[in-house]
């Protein structure tokens, strides 16, 4: 049987704007425990870490290291070691290291991540 709008407002009348309230924030609350659930209670930061390091590696793999400066790679590497929490400053500079920072943004950005998590900036 499908609620029609009148049973609708007929449920809320008997149990209230607070009752309703409170069966979506259930809903709500039970859906965000299923979620961690799936993600095996892994915390939103490393897990958008985890999800970054998979993506270096894809492309590091696929890529290679070849053009990628000494201080690019040690600078990636110190962000990775901090789990991903660490400020860096990893300067893309040669067309190798450009090329790896933007198919880095670009998974990045498919796996659900923002633009100020991810360590490239170039300050001098």
């Amino acid at each position: 049987m499908i609620a029609t709008g009148m049973e609708t407002m007929g449920l809320q009348s008997r149990i209230g704007k607070a009752g309703l309230a409170a069966v979506m924030v259930t809903v709500i609350v039970a859906s965000t425990a299923a979620l961690a659930q799936q993600n095996g209670g892994t915390d939103w930061p490393t897990e958008k870490c985890n999800r970054y390091r998979k993506a270096y590696d894809q492309s590091i793999a696929y890529l290679g290291k070849k053009g990628l400066s000494a201080e690019f790679l040690a600078s990636h590497d110190a962000f990775l070691a901090s789990n991903c929490q660490a400020r860096a400053e990893v300067c893309a500079r040669s067309k190798e290291e450009l090329d790896l920072a933007n198919r880095l943004v670009l998974m990045a950005m498919n796996s659900g991540m923002s633009g100020t998590f991810l360590p490239f900036t170039c300050r001098s």
